[in-house]
């Protein structure tokens, strides 16, 4: 599994690449995301466009993830799910806690729209 990192506009984009079946990759996810908390940066869009599986472990560390930015008072957006992916989290329920987007720059969109409805 690899982790690209991008930021824009004060959200981090990490697109992953490879299955996330647990193990020190999946870990290092989590690990990359408390380093973005620990900078400043609270709200993350991850981009599983290039992730066709997923299992328990997977799951697991996205919810650490989600976790990790609410208590630090941000969100976690899900962009390019997969279908088979998609029906994991729909069977799992876990869909609740993740909004999911067609796209990396919707769900970018969707921070701004937000944060700019909180300044009106």
């Amino acid at each position: 599994m690899k982790i690209k990192e991008k930021i824009q506009n004060n959200v981090a984009i990490l697109t992953i690449s490879g299955n996330m079946m647990g193990g020190p990759d999946t870990q290092t996810l989590h690990d990359k995301v408390k380093s973005l908390i620990a900078d400043g940066i609270h709200n993350v869009v991850i981009d599983l466009r290039k992730v066709k599986w997923l299992n328990s472990s997977g799951l697991g560390v996205l919810m650490s993830c989600w976790g990790s930015l609410k208590n630090a008072g941000g969100n976690l957006k899900l962009a390019n799910v997969a279908e088979k992916v998609h029906s994991i989290l729909m069977i799992t329920k876990l869909v609740q806690f993740f909004d999911t987007f067609d796209s990396v720059d919707r769900a970018l969109a969707s921070f701004y729209a937000k944060e700019h409805a909180s300044r009106s």
